[in-house]
């Protein structure tokens, strides 16, 4: 089994290093790319203030999306939801808190 790297991908210009297998690199940064494209085109729209909010509306705005296109997985069972809801919110959570204090409130 191949040991995950951390790979540093930017999003509205703040760096943050997720682990990642080596293999699903290419697909991350991608991600990436695109999360930052929705982030940057709701911040420009000038109707929103603070990055939270704009993570919270892309993250949404993405969701729509998959739905739309008829791409939403398959309903997993419950426990399978809340382990992968835990990791999700330990990822967030190492991220902010490897920001410096200041930059949480911009």
């Amino acid at each position: 089994m191949t040991q995950p790297q951390t790979v540093t991908v930017q999003i509205l210009d703040k760096d943050y290093p997720i682990g990642c297998p080596p293999q699903q690199r290419a697909n991350l940064e991608s991600a990436a790319r695109y999360v930052d494209g929705k982030m940057r085109e709701i911040r420009n729209s000038g109707k929103v203030i603070g990055a939270d909010r704009i993570a919270v509306l892309a993250a949404l705005n993405i969701a729509h999306e998959l739905l739309q296109r008829g791409a939403a997985p398959a309903q997993p069972a419950a426990g399978d939801t809340r382990e992968r809801v835990r990791e999700l919110l330990d990822k967030v959570d190492r991220a902010l808190q490897e920001r410096p204090l200041e930059q949480q409130r911009g």
